[in-house]
């Protein structure tokens, strides 16, 4: 297929979700090939991915000796791929039957994403696909300032990061602008490699259909993230900065960097807390004021979070949320 697309799903203990994942890329008759990477799961996630072929010949599964995470995952498997077009899928989630007729058609992108329905693991293999809201098909360009701001996160709002997307990502773009996955970053390379082909000139389009279904649960992988995961991406964030960009896109991966490096100063000061007490932490962070302000602040907005989630309730069944509503993305 001229634009055939080749899925990839890096998985790591994915045994009892991977299934469902693997099926409904198979279901699509746009995907040419489907890659897995087991990142030397500890359960059957490789026997339980092969059960999964359909005979056509699509499905290819490799499995690592040792964890590497899931850029590098990704990278071996655009690597071991042929397919003109690049999907990528969590082992937790599942595509929306019809998801690529939908954004194939649509001329003119190097990456094209549409929107997100989140829903509860409860109700993740008995879902209702007519229960997804059907947008109007608002097709818009996004570009990098707007991209950056949206993946700071906002206390008390519920997650909306744009660094959740999945879209679909023309090969002949990440090869003529030599771009990968950044393989130090356990957290956040999404966002890395999606504003650093912003940042080359890729035309990035977004559509309010909803074809991607994100599975929320509590001990996903993607949720459990190291002090060093942190460093990383504040590092990652920091090296953008050395691009030579317009002002106000310079501003807003400023921002974006800013915010990253307060999170990790936050989970650094928790951890010499925990190591060397209170006083030893305080005296270390008081090396760096801005630093200090900042983590102090995050420690009192997060005692705060914690009051706000003790006294919500959790979503009600077969509720589903969307990653942007019905309209355009704004910068705010």
């Amino acid at each position: 297929m001229e634009d055939g697309i080749c899925t990839v799903i890096a998985a790591r203990n994915a045994s009892q979700t991977i299934a469902r994942a693997i099926h409904s890329a198979l279901r699509d008759p746009y995907v040419e090939e489907v890659i897995i990477i087991d990142d030397a799961s500890e359960d059957d996630t490789t026997q339980v991915a092969y059960q999964c072929d359909d005979g056509t010949k699509r499905l290819k599964v490799i499995r690592f000796d040792v964890n590497k995470g899931p850029a590098a995952a990704r990278n071996h498997a655009l690597d071991s791929s042929r397919a003109p077009v690049i999907s990528i899928l969590d082992a937790d989630d599942f595509f929306i039957d019809g998801r690529f007729s939908k954004l194939m058609p649509v001329e003119g992108w190097d990456i094209i994403a549409d929107n997100i329905a989140f829903i509860e693991e409860r109700d993740g293999d008995n879902f209702d696909i007519g229960a997804v809201a059907a947008f109007d098909g608002l097709i818009w360009q996004l570009d990098l300032a707007t991209f950056a701001r949206r993946n700071i996160s906002k206390r008390g709002v519920r997650r909306g990061e744009l660094g959740f997307l999945k879209p679909l990502i023309r090969r002949e773009f990440l090869d003529k602008h030599k771009l990968r996955y950044n393989e130090r970053m356990r957290l956040g390379e999404d966002y890395d490699l999606y504003a650093r082909a912003l940042a080359a000139g890729a035309c990035f389009y977004l559509t309010n259909n909803c074809g991607y279904a994100a599975v929320i649960r509590p001990d996903s992988l993607s949720g459990q993230h190291s002090t060093e995961d942190l460093a990383q991406l504040a590092a990652a964030s920091e090296a953008l900065l050395h691009l030579n960009l317009p002002r106000d896109i310079a501003l807003a991966l400023r921002e974006h960097a800013s915010h990253a490096r307060a999170k990790y100063l936050h989970r650094n000061f928790l951890d010499m807390k925990t190591r060397n007490g209170l006083p030893a932490a305080v005296f270390d962070a008081l090396a760096d004021p801005l630093g200090f302000a900042r983590t102090t602040r995050a420690i009192f907005l997060d005692k705060l979070d914690k009051l706000s989630r003790n006294s919500s309730t959790s979503s009600r069944e077969g509720e589903v949320r969307y990653l942007f509503e019905n309209g355009r993305i704004n910068s705010n």
